[in-house]
């Protein structure tokens, strides 16, 4: 039986020919999966790392620092751990924020990579 034939990458400017949309170089730009949660860290031993850290730490630590008084609901890292578990599991790099101040946190300085020389 004779197999389709290969067709154009879309990616604009990309002379590859390809089975499917996009070819094996740009397939990594489209491709808008993300990990799980679990595979990315936040497992049941992150939940109970979490629970306790909140019990002990249970407001916001941005609003108190303004003035208010907001309870927290977010373990945020402090600096982005990116996948580097070591900096993941360190406590140090915790801080209590309520999901208000988490979102803007993320949004504002967690957003991209920066490079430091």
């Amino acid at each position: 039986m004779p197999m389709k034939p290969k067709k154009p990458c879309k990616h604009p400017g990309c002379p590859m020919l390809t089975d499917d949309k996009y070819c094996e170089f740009h397939i990594r730009l489209y491709k808008n999966e993300r990990a799980s949660a679990k595979e990315r860290g936040y497992d049941s031993r992150w939940r109970a790392a979490r629970s306790r850290f909140l019990k002990a730490n249970p407001l916001c630590v941005r609003c108190k620092d303004n003035g208010t008084i907001t309870p927290a609901t977010v373990v945020d890292h402090i600096k982005p751990h990116r996948g580097d578990n070591i900096l993941f599991w360190n406590e140090i790099n915790w801080q209590s924020l309520c999901k208000k101040c988490h979102d803007k946190k993320t949004m504002t300085e967690d957003r991209y990579i920066e490079y430091k020389y």
